[in-house]
C-alpha cells in the first residue's frame, strides 16, 4: 500500500527485561526479609547492605578488567539480588569479612571467570553461601535466637560491634547470645537418641517447623506465589521440590515417628521454601526443559533430605542446588522436546 510507512522490526518491545525479572524477584523477597528482621533483629538488614556494597564492588572490578559496558551491568540488578539471597543465609552476626569472602566467590568466581551473566553454570549466591559455610563454620553458625524466646536481642549498636569487630552483644559471650538452628537441634538430638517428640519440646519449635523459620517460610511462599502470578517463573521446579521432599520423608515418618520428622518439619524448618521458589528457579543455573525442571526440583530434593539425614550440614539446600547445577546440562540435553514432524 502506498503512503504507508513502517520502522524496522521488532515493532513491539519485549514483554520483560532482565531488570525488570530481577526487580520482581527483589520485590518477591520484601516479605520475607521484614519477616526475617522481625524474628532475629536488625542484623539481617546490616547483612543486607554489606553484601550488596561488596557485590557492587566486586562485579564493578570485574567488568572493567574485563572491559564491558560498567552501567549497563551494574543496573541490571543482578548483583544486588544474588548479594540478598546470599545475605538471606547468613546468620545476623556474620563478621564482614566473611560476607565479604563470600561475595567475591560469589561474583568474580562463580559469574565472571565463566563469562558473566547468563554464562554462569553455578548459582553464584550458594556457591558464596557454601564457601562462607565450608570455611567460617564457627561464624556461619552463629545464629541468635528468634523472638519470644531470646533472652537478649541486641540493638543497632550491638549489631554493628559485632559485624565489624566481633565484640559479642551486651558484654556476653558468643555462646551466650547464639542458638543452635531447629535442624540443627534435630540431627544433635538424634545423633545421641533423644525421640523427635522430645526434641520438639524444645523452645525453639512451633507449630510445623522452627519458632519464627515456619513464618519465614511462609512469607517467601508468599513472594513465590507472586512470582508465579507475574510469570516471572514457573511452577514446576517449586512444586517438585515440595513434593519429592513431602513423598520422600513421609513413609520413614509413617514408619517411625520418634526417629523421623514429620515431613513439614522439612518443608517449614531451613531455607527449603526460599530454595523452592527463588534459588533453584534460576533460569541460567537451572534446567530449561518441563520435564528438566521437575526432574531437577525432585533432584534438590531428594538431595536436601540426604544431606540433612547422612551429610556434615544441618540443612542441605544450597549444595543439593549446587551438585543438580552440574547435573541440568546433562538433563535438558536427554529430555530435550522431541522435534515438530519426527
Amino acid at each position: 500500500m502506498k503512503g504507508l510507512e513502517s520502522a524496522g522490526s521488532p515493532h513491539w518491545a519485549p514483554p520483560t527485561s532482565i531488570r525488570g525479572v530481577m526487580l520482581h524477584v527483589l520485590l518477591a523477597l520484601i516479605p520475607g526479609v521484614l519477616a526475617h528482621w522481625y524474628f532475629f533483629g536488625i542484623g539481617i538488614l546490616i547483612q543486607i547492605i554489606l553484601a550488596v556494597s561488596f557485590a557492587l564492588l566486586f562485579e564493578a572490578a570485574a567488568l572493567k578488567l574485563r572491559g564491558r559496558d560498567m552501567r549497563l551491568f551494574l543496573t541490571d540488578l543482578s548483583a544486588p539480588l544474588t548479594a540478598v539471597l546470599f545475605a538471606l543465609c547468613l546468620p545476623p552476626l556474620l563478621p564482614w569479612w566473611a560476607s565479604m569472602t563470600g561475595m567475591f566467590f560469589a561474583i568474580v568466581v562463580a559469574k565472571h571467570l565463566y563469562g558473566g551473566l547468563g554464562h554462569n553454570p553455578f548459582n553464584p549466591a550458594m556457591v558464596g553461601y557454601a564457601v562462607v559455610l565450608i570455611s567460617f563454620p564457627v561464624h556461619a553458625t552463629h545464629w541468635l535466637a528468634p523472638a519470644g524466646i531470646a533472652m537478649y536481642t541486641p540493638d543497632f549498636q550491638d549489631v554493628i560491634r559485632a559485624i565489624l569487630f566481633q565484640i559479642p552483644p551486651g558484654g556476653m559471650t558468643w555462646d551466650a547470645i547464639s542458638e543452635a538452628t531447629p535442624l540443627d537441634v534435630i540431627r544433635t538430638g538424634a545423633s545421641q537418641g533423644i525421640m523427635i517428640p522430645e526434641i520438639r519440646g524444645d523452645a525453639i519449635f512451633g507449630d510445623f517447623g522452627g519458632r519464627g523459620w515456619e513464618w519465614i517460610a511462609n512469607c517467601y511462599a508468599l513472594g513465590g506465589l507472586f512470582l508465579l502470578w507475574r510469570k516471572v517463573i514457573t511452577w514446576h521446579v517449586p512444586v517438585a521440590m515440595i513434593l519429592a521432599t513431602i513423598i520422600a520423608s513421609s513413609p520413614f515418618w509413617l514408619a517411625n515417628p520418634d526417629v523421623h520428622p514429620a515431613p513439614l518439619e522439612h518443608v517449614f524448618t531451613g531455607g527449603l521454601i526460599l530454595g523452592a521458589f527463588f534459588i533453584a528457579t534460576d533460569p541460567v543455573s537451572g534446567c530449561t526443559t518441563r520435564r528438566g525442571k521437575w526432574i531437577f526440583g525432585i533432584g534438590v530434593g531428594l538431595l536436601t533430605l540426604v544431606i540433612r539425614r547422612w551429610g556434615s550440614f544441618p540443612d542441605g539446600v544450597a549444595f543439593a542446588v549446587l551438585l543438580m547445577n552440574m547435573a541440568a546440562p546433562f538433563i535438558d540435553r536427554h529430555v530435550n522436546p522431541r522435534t515438530f514432524g519426527k
